[in-house]
């Protein structure tokens, strides 16, 4: 099939005899053929689009209860603690099966699980509207996220095998951008429609698109070509996942992982408190709109290839974190303007770091991607658990400067690690200029 109908490019390498008119051919150890997906291609394209897909299912589903605890608790008679559960078990199950889902992937490849995850995830998301109590809504909830942990380390994995090193970045921002559109529609979508026709109605709404998503998802994908299996077995996992935290960079972009989204996670969890509490008592409904922000972290992922480009991996986090600490900084004036523009350039500096830090991850990681990925995905989601309850006592404690200085710690965290890295690569380039 020709390269401009796969997305691949091709690339020939003749000897200097084929130049000369007498040759005609080419020996088969001089041609090298590169059929890994590039921007520009039709297979390219379908697969960034069925990347964005699975990406807007993932999170619409993972977050779809979020705006609708206090309908779940007034519906079931429960408290705020219970249901918030509807939410915590979904990514705590996620962050649980992340890593042995992803070694699934190594026995029966990327695109099968990934196919799996969703159309499992998807048939939960039919079934929550109807749960009788909110125990059996929370124990599907903690299902449809085991289900959904099959999606992020196998999609990372997925692209650094199909797709051209100089796009993984780009092509990695692309899915994190679906990420950020799932997430945003997740929340406001099931806000408005439940507060005409009630929540069961408002993630009935979640789970159709979902499918919708998830069947776009497995027709559009490109076949693997570049997949090689591996092995299922416990200690070869073990070796995997010993070797990657062995890994002084991987160990360095997984904390880094985990501090955007301690910062982010805080953040989101409290602003609500902030905007009910004067001198803004904003009502409810403006109040989820807030997300809407999430579209900045739409532009600000897809963008991180271009941005890795210019100022480097280190430079593009050093910059990711300079834009969240002025958004925190800029966020403690009582002016809602402020606060806004704010949350903005928090939501750039996190997904923009987010992008950079989990395709660095695939790039490193020359084997077991799959786990390499999952571990970076069991830290993000660490980082938002741990988030989203420090936050809240850092507010209690000390309001909203309490949260934001929680933020700026976490950032202070990020940077210092980027220091550490520059550092050993500018180490490693004085070992290699004396010859060791």
């Amino acid at each position: 099939m020709p390269s401009a109908s796969t997305g691949a490019s091709t690339h020939v390498v003749a000897s200097s005899a084929a130049a000369t008119p007498t040759a005609t051919a080419v020996p088969a150890e001089a041609v090298s053929v590169d059929t890994r997906l590039t921007p520009g291609g039709l297979g390219y394209r379908r697969m960034s689009f069925a990347l964005f897909l699975a990406g807007v299912a993932t999170f619409a589903l993972l977050y779809s209860t979020q705006a609708l605890l206090p309908l779940i608790s007034r519906d079931f008679g429960a408290t705020a603690s219970s249901a918030s559960w509807t939410v915590s078990a979904a990514t705590g199950a996620l962050a649980l099966f992340v890593l042995p889902l992803s070694a699934l992937s190594e026995r029966f490849g990327r695109r099968t699980l990934m196919t799996a995850s969703l159309a499992v995830a998807v048939t939960v998301g039919l079934l929550v509207p109807f749960a009788p109590s909110v125990g059996w809504l929370i124990a599907l909830r903690a299902v449809q996220g085991a289900a959904l942990a099959g999606l992020p380390a196998s999609a990372t994995a997925y692209l650094a095998e199909e797709v051209r090193p100089k796009a993984l970045i780009t092509a990695i921002g692309l899915f994190v951008a679906g990420n950020s559109v799932g997430g945003m529609s997740g929340r406001i979508i099931t806000g408005w429609v439940a507060q005409e026709w009630g929540w069961r109605v408002a993630v009935a709404v979640i789970g159709v698109i979902a499918v919708g998503c998830a069947v776009a998802f497995r027709l559009l994908l490109p076949a693997p070509r570049h997949f090689k299996a591996g092995s299922p077995r416990p200690a070869a996992l073990v070796r995997t996942v010993r070797d990657h935290l062995a890994n002084p960079l991987l160990r360095r972009l997984y904390a880094i992982g985990a501090l955007f989204m301690t910062v982010f996670g805080a953040v989101y969890t409290v602003i609500g408190y902030r905007l009910t509490d004067a001198p803004f008592s904003l009502p409810q409904g403006l109040i989820g709109s807030i997300f809407l922000v999430y579209l900045v972290g739409t532009v600000s992922a897809s963008t991180a290839g271009k941005l890795v480009g210019r100022l480097g991996r280190r430079g593009s986090l050093y910059l990711a974190g300079a834009t969240t600490t002025a958004g925190l900084l800029v966020s403690l004036a009582d002016s809602l303007a402020f606060v806004l523009l704010g949350l903005v350039l928090i939501t750039a500096g996190f997904f923009a770091g987010h992008a950079v830090a989990s395709s660095a991850v695939s790039h490193t990681a020359k084997e077991g991607r799959a786990q390499a990925s999952a571990l970076y995905q069991s830290a993000y989601y660490l980082g938002s658990s741990a988030g989203g309850t420090l936050g809240a006592v850092a507010y209690h404690s000390g309001g909203w400067a309490g949260t934001v200085a929680l933020g700026l710690l976490a950032v202070a965290g990020v940077v210092g690690i980027t220091v550490l890295g520059s550092h050993a690569a500018r180490t490693r380039q004085r070992l290699v200029a004396v010859g060791h």
